[in-house]
C-alpha cells in the first residue's frame, strides 16, 4: 500500500490478494457541507471543481470519520494507491435464514440513508431485516455481522465442498431466491453506457479543458478572437472525436457481453421446473442445461449429465472441451472452479452439444453470478485495468510542473518591465497570464499522442491490433520477454512418430505406425478410448493430441442415437477398429474392438492426467486408462511393471524435443456396475495400474521462432519460455532456437517441501550440450549432480559465467515458500519454466516485474490470459475473444510480431520524446519572444499567434511521428526517463541557443541606422514595429530547425527523408 497507516476505524478487507482494500466510514456533516457550498459561492464554484478532480477530498471536507457501522460512505483504498468514495446502501428485505447473517440493527443504519428504489418485502410489518453494502469495481461488499465488517459476497466458490453441492443444492424456494437476489443482485454484465450530455460534462471538466477554457477567455479579453475561434473548433471537433469513440467503445463492449433476455428452466425445491430471466439467477440455484445448446450466463458446476463447450472467449482455445459431471468425492473437499474447472461451465461459454442418461436432465448448480463470474472477472480487468505506472508519463507531469515555476517567473517579470514602464494594469494583468498559456501550451497533451497514434496505424497494417495505445510506448522499453511453448514456439499441431510399448518388463522396438499395433491389445484400446473427443456435426473434434493419437490407429468412434442399442443409452461413446472383417472375425471372448466408454476423469493440469472406465463388449468387467506426464503415470503404477530403464529411455526422446505421454491401464473388480462407475472416486480408478508404454509425438519449432529469438538476443532483450510441457522437452526446444547457447549450462533445480523433519532442500543439476546430446550422461537421468541447499545454506557457486536455470511449477512454488532469498537469482537466471500452471504464469511476470524488468508476455491464449494481462505488454496469438484481455493481438499464428512490436514502440518513444522536447521548446520560444517584447512594449499580433501555433507547430508536430520505425532492432533500448541529465541538459542548451540568437537578432536590429524604434503603448500591444517583426520572423525559423533536430533517425526510426512514406 503506498498510502500511510490509516487510522483505527479502517478495516482491510481481502488481505493478502490483489483486491485487498483499506476502508474507512465517513458520515454525513450537515456543518461542514454547509461551509463548503457558502465557499463555493463567494468563489464561483471553484472548490467544487476541484473536488470533482479529487473525490476523496469531497468525503473528508463534507464527512466526519466514523466506524464503518455507522457509515454512510466509505473510502476504500486499493493495492495501486488509488482512492475510492462509495455510497452504502441499505436495503429492507424479507426475514429469512439465508440473510440472518447479514442482518443490521436500527442502531447501525440511523445515518444512512435507505435505497429510495427498495420495496419493502415484508409481509409483516414487524419482520425487519435491513442489509448494508456499496459497490466497488462492480463488487458488492456486504455487511456481515459475524466479523463487524464488509466482506465481498461472490457465489459458492468458497467454503463449500463437493459433497455440499450434491446435496444441499437440490433447488431454491421463491422465498429463499428472492432473498439472494436482494444479497448478489441481478446476474447481468451491465456495462454501462453514458449519454453524450454526461460525457460532455465529464470532459469539459477534465483540467485540460479546463485550462483551455480559461485560455480562450483570456484571448478574448485581449482581443485575440479570430486566434481563439480557431482554438475554440478545433478543440470542439477534438471533443466531438473523443465522444463519440469513447461512447462507441463503451457500446462494443456492452454489445460484446450483453447476454440479451435469455431464459433458463429452473429447478425449484419442489421439483417443479420453472422459466426464468438469466438476469435473476442466483448462487445455489439448479438449472437445465438446453439439449440444443447455449450461451452460459452464470458460472454453473455440472452434477448430472455431460456437456461439450466452446470456451475461447475466456481461454482462447478454440477446441470443443468436454464438462462432465463432479463427484460428490471426500466430504471435505472444497470446490473451486480453478481446481475443478473440467466440471465448471463458465459464463460466457458456449455450450455446443449434451449428453444424459435416459431420462435424466443435464443439471448444473450456479456458483457464481455477474460480476464476479469468469467472464464478469475479465470484463472488471478491461474496464479496471492495473494502472501502468510509466516513467515518461511520470516524468511529463514533473516537466509540466517545472514548465509552471518557469513560467511564474516570467510572469514576475513581464509584470515588473510593463508596470515600469506605465502599461494599465489590466493589460499588465492579461500579459502575466498570457505567459502561462504561452509556456504550458494546451496542445502538449494531444501532442503527445501522435507516435502512438502512428504506430498504432502501421501495426494495424501488419496484422497486429492494439487496443491500449499507452502500451505502445511501454514495448519500447522491453527488457524480456516470456513465450508460451506449445502453438507459440513450436507448432500447434503434433505429429506422431511412434510408440514404445512394455512386454515382459521391457521396452519393445518403436512402432512407427500404431496403426499395426494389435487391436486386442491394451494399449491400442488406451489410445481409442483415453481422450475427449467427440462428434459435432459428423466431425470427430477436440483436443489436437488426442485427434492426432485417435487417427493414427485407425478406429471409429460413434456417439449414441436413436438406433444405438448395443450398449443401452447408458453408454455415451462407442469406439470400434475401422476394419469390419477383423471385427466380423473375431471372437467373442476375446473380442476388443468395440469399447463403450463409461465415464470419463478430464485431463487436470494439477494432476497432468485423464483417464477413463471403459467396457468391452460382452466382457463381465470394466477396465480403466490413463495417460498423461510419464513420471505421473509411473507414480500411479505397480514398481513391478516399470523397466528398469524406464528414465533413461524417457530421457533419451524427451531430450530430443519429442512429446512423450505414457499410457497405463487396470482391471475393475468385476462387481463395479455402471452406477458404481459413475459414483467411484478417481484416487480409486487412478492407483495400482501396469504400465502400458509410450506414445511418442514430434512437435517441431515453427519456421519463425529461431531468427526471431536471434533478433531478440541481438537487441539485448531477455527470451524466458514459460510452458506447461515437460521440462526436458522445455530445454530441448530451448537449445533448438537459441534461447540457450550450444555451449551455455543449464542448471536444473529442483526444489522439495520439508518431509518427516528434514528441511526443504533444492538439488541442482546440469543439464550440460555433452547430456542433451546424450554423451556422458552422469545418471540415469542424463543430468550431473553440483549438489543440494537446504534452507539454512541457500547457496550455489557456478564456476560457469554463462549459466541458465530450469525448473518446474513445483520447484518454482517451493521456492516461493521456503527459499524467498533465492527468488531473484532464479529470476534473473531463470531460462526455462516447465510445467507451469496458468497462476504460477502470472506470478513469475509479476515477480520479474518486480525486479525492474519491463515485461513482455507473447502466447497463444490458451492458459496465458493472465499473463498476458499481468505483463506490461501482453501479445496474443489467438483471435479468439479472449483477446480482448490482451493489449496486442497478432493475426498471424507466430512470434514475428514481437519484434514488430518492439520496433514500433521504440520507434513511438523517440517520437513522443521529440515531440515533447519539440513543445517544450516551442514554449519556450515564444516565451523569450514574448519577454523581448514585452521589454518593448510590443506584442505578436492575432494572426502571428495563429501561423505560429497552427501552421507551423501543429502541422510540425503531427508530421513527426509520420516517419516510421526503423528495419532492424538494436542492443542500445532508446532513453525512457524525461528527466534524465543527457534530456534535460540538451533542453537547456537549446532554451540557451533560443534565446541567444533572439537577442542577437534584435540587437542587430537596432544597430542598423534605418531602424526606429516602436512608439510607447500603454497597452503593450504595439504590433507594427520592426521588433515585432524581426522576432517574429527569427523564431518561425527556429520552430522549423528544431523540427529537424527533434526528428531522429536511425537506430529506432527511419531517416527524416522517409517521412510520409
Amino acid at each position: 500500500m503506498k498510502s500511510t497507516q490509516p487510522s483505527q476505524d479502517a478495516v482491510v478487507i481481502d488481505r493478502g490478494t490483489e483486491d485487498e482494500l483499506w476502508c474507512i466510514g465517513y458520515r454525513d456533516n450537515c456543518v461542514k457541507r454547509t461551509l463548503l457550498y457558502v465557499l463555493s459561492l463567494v468563489t464561483l464554484g471553484l472548490p467544487l471543481l476541484v473536488l470533482h478532480w479529487k473525490p476523496d477530498w469531497a468525503v473528508k471536507l463534507t464527512k466526519t470519520q466514523c466506524p464503518l457501522r455507522q457509515a454512510s460512505t466509505v473510502l476504500v483504498k486499493d493495492t495501486y494507491g488509488q482512492t475510492h468514495a462509495q455510497d452504502v446502501t441499505v436495503k429492507e428485505v424479507t426475514a429469512g435464514r439465508i440473510v440472518a447473517d447479514y442482518n443490521c440493527e436500527d442502531s447501525d443504519i440511523s445515518s444512512v440513508q435507505s435505497d429510495d428504489d427498495t420495496v419493502a418485502l415484508t409481509t409483516n410489518p414487524q419482520e425487519k431485516c435491513f442489509v448494508r453494502y456499496f459497490e466497488h469495481s462492480h463488487v458488492r461488499y456486504i455487511w456481515y455481522r459475524g466479523t463487524m465488517s464488509f466482506s465481498p459476497i461472490r457465489g459458492l466458490d468458497s467454503d463449500t465442498t463437493c459433497a455440499m453441492i450434491h446435496e444441499d443444492f437440490t433447488g431454491l424456494n421463491e422465498e429463499e431466491q428472492l432473498q439472494k437476489q436482494h444479497l448478489y443482485g441481478e446476474n447481468s454484465i451491465d456495462v454501462k453506457v453514458k449519454s453524450y450530455s454526461r460525457l460532455f460534462v465529464e470532459e469539459v471538466l477534465n483540467p485540460f479543458y479546463i485550462f483551455q477554457i480559461c485560455s480562450v477567455i483570456l484571448w478574448s479579453l485581449d482581443d485575440y478572437y479570430i486566434y481563439a475561434s480557431c482554438i475554440v473548433l478545433i478543440s470542439g471537433i477534438s471533443l466531438a472525436v473523443s465522444l463519440y469513440e469513447t461512447r462507441k467503445q463503451s457500446q462494443t463492449l456492452r454489445d460484446m457481453v450483453s447476454s440479451g433476455g435469455a431464459t433458463v428452466q429452473v429447478v425449484m425445491s419442489s421439483g417443479e421446473m420453472v422459466e426464468t430471466v438469466t438476469s435473476q439467477l442466483v448462487p445455489g440455484a439448479v438449472i437445465l442445461i438446453p439439449t440444443r445448446g447455449c450461451m452460459m450466463s452464470c458460472d454453473a458446476v455440472l452434477v448430472s449429465g455431460n456437456t461439450i463447450v466452446n470456451e475461447s472467449m475466456l481461454t482462447g482455445e478454440s477446441v470443443p472441451v468436454t464438462k462432465t459431471p463432479l463427484a460428490p468425492s471426500e466430504a471435505n473437499e472444497v470446490y473451486s472452479p480453478e481446481m475443478h474447472k473440467r466440471h465448471t461451465l463458465f459464463s460466457g461459454t458456449q455450450v455446443i452439444q449434451t449428453r444424459y442418461y435416459g431420462d435424466s436432465k443435464v443439471k448444473a448448480v450456479v456458483v457464481r453470478t455477474g460480476f464476479s463470474t469468469a467472464k464478469g472477472e475479465l470484463v472488471r480487468s478491461i474496464l479496471f485495468p492495473k494502472p501502468i505506472g510509466f516513467k515518461f508519463y511520470q516524468d511529463a507531469m514533473k516537466f509540466i510542473l517545472f514548465l509552471c515555476c518557469i513560467a511564474t517567473l516570467g510572469m514576475i517579470y513581464s509584470t515588473t518591465m510593463l508596470l515600469v514602464q506605465g502599461v494599465h494594469i489590466t493589460k499588465v494583468i492579461l500579459r502575466a497570464l498570457d505567459i502561462i498559456t504561452v509556456v504550458v501550451p494546451p496542445a502538449l497533451p494531444a501532442a503527445m499522442t501522435v507516435g502512438t497514434v502512428y504506430a498504432q496505424n502501421r501495426l494495424k497494417k501488419a496484422g497486429i491490433f492494439c487496443i491500449s495505445p499507452p502500451r505502445i510506448n511501454i514495448c519500447g522499453k522491453l527488457k524480456l520477454i516470456c513465450f508460451d511453448k506449445t502453438g507459440t514456439l513450436t507448432e500447434e499441431g503434433l505429429d506422431m512418430w511412434g510408440v514404445a510399448t512394455i512386454q515382459e518388463n521391457n521396452f519393445l522396438p518403436v512402432v512407427q505406425d500404431p496403426s499395426a499395433l494389435p487391436s486386442h491389445g491394451a494399449f491400442a484400446v488406451a489410445m481409442a478410448t483415453c481422450h475427449s473427443l467427440t462428434i459435432i456435426d459428423g466431425e470427430i473434434a477436440g483436443d489436437p493430441l488426442d485427434l492426432k493419437m485417435f487417427n493414427s490407429i485407425n478406429w471409429i468412434m460413434e456417439e449414441p442415437g436413436k438406433d444405438t442399442t448395443r450398449f443401452d443409452s447408458l453408454t455415451p461413446t462407442v469406439v470400434r477398429p475401422i476394419s469390419m472383417d477383423t471385427y466380423y472375425s473375431a471372437a467373442p471372448e476375446t473380442v476388443a474392438y468395440e469399447v463403450g466408454i463409461v465415464r470419463q476423469f478430464t485431463f487436470s493440469s494439477s494432476l497432468q492426467r485423464m483417464s477413463v472406465i471403459a467396457r468391452v463388449l460382452g466382457a463381465s468387467h470394466m477396465n480403466a486408462y490413463a495417460k498423461g506426464a510419464p513420471e505421473k503415470i509411473a507414480s500411479l503404477c505397480q514398481p513391478d511393471t516399470i523397466p528398469e530403464d524406464f528414465h533413461a529411455v524417457l530421457h533419451s526422446y524427451t531430450r530430443r524435443g519429442f512429446r512423450v505421454i505414457a499410457l497405463a491401464w487396470k482391471t475393475l473388480d468385476e462387481r463395479v456396475n455402471w452406477l458404481q462407475a459413475q459414483r467411484i472416486s478417481r484416487a480409486s480408478v487412478e492407483c495400482d495400474m501396469s504400465l502400458l508404454g509410450l506414445l511418442i509425438l514430434e512437435n517441431t519449432l515453427k519456421p519463425q521462432t529461431t531468427p526471431v529469438i536471434h533478433q531478440l538476443k541481438n537487441a539485448d532483450i531477455r527470451t524466458v519460455m514459460v510452458t506447461g510441457d515437460n521440462i526436458l522437452t522445455a530445454v530441448s526446444v530451448a537449445r533448438q532456437c537459441g534461447m540457450v547457447a550450444p555451449r551455455e549450462s543449464i542448471i536444473l533445480a529442483s526444489a522439495y517441501v520439508p518431509e518427516e523433519g528434514k528441511p526443504a532442500l533444492i538439488e541442482w543439476k546440469n543439464i550440460g550440450d555433452e547430456q542433451m546430446e546424450g554423451e556422458n550422461t552422469a545418471d540415469e537421468n542424463g543430468v550431473e549432480d553440483l549438489g543440494i541447499v537446504t534452507y539454512q545454506s541457500a547457496c550455489i557457486d557456478v564456476s560457469k559465467p554463462r549459466y541458465h536455470f530450469a525448473l518446474t511449477g513445483r520447484s518454482f512454488a517451493v521456492i516461493l515458500q521456503h527459499f524467498p532469498e533465492l527468488l531473484k537469482k532464479i529470476c534473473v537466471r531463470g531460462t526455462v519454466f516447465a510445467r507451469m500452471s496458468p497462476n504460477q504464469k502470472s506470478q513469475l511476470v509479476e515477480h520479474l516485474q518486480a525486479l525492474g524488468y519491463c515485461v513482455g508476455m507473447c502466447g497463444d491464449g490458451a492458459n496465458d490470459c493472465g499473463a498476458l494481462k499481468m505483463a506490461h505488454a501482453g501479445i496474443s496469438l489467438s483471435e479468439a475473444e479472449a483477446s480482448v484481455a490482451s493489449p496486442f493481438t497478432s493475426r498471424t499464428a507466430n512470434i514475428e510480431c514481437v519484434p514488430i512490436v518492439v520496433r514500433e514502440g521504440r520507434a513511438a518513444l523517440v517520437t513522443s520524446f521529440g515531440v515533447f522536447k519539440y513543445m517544450a521548446l516551442y514554449s519556450m520560444i515564444q516565451f523569450v519572444s514574448l519577454l523581448i517584447l514585452y521589454t518593448k512594449v510590443c506584442n505578436l499580433g492575432d494572426w502571428m499567434f495563429l501561423y505560429i501555433d497552427l501552421v507551423i507547430t501543429t502541422t510540425v508536430a503531427v508530421l513527426m511521428g509520420h516517419t516510421g520505425a526503423y528495419q532492424s532492432l538494436v542492443a542500445k533500448r532508446p532513453p525512457g526517463s524525461l528527466v534524465a541529465p543527457r534530456i534535460v541538459l540538451s533542453i537547456i542548451i537549446h532554451v540557451a541557443m533560443v534565446a541567444m540568437f533572439q537577442a542577437a537578432a534584435y540587437f542587430y536590429l537596432t544597430c542598423q541606422p534605418w531602424f526606429t524604434p516602436a512608439p510607447h503603448s500603454a497597452t503593450a500591444s504595439t504590433v507594427n514595429s520592426w521588433e515585432t517583426a524581426v522576432i517574429f520572423y527569427v523564431s518561425c525559423f527556429q520552430y522549423l530547425m528544431l523540427a529537424f533536430c527533434f526528428s531522429k533517425g536511425p537506430p529506432y526510426r527511419r531517416p527524416i527523408w522517409t517521412n510520409g512514406r
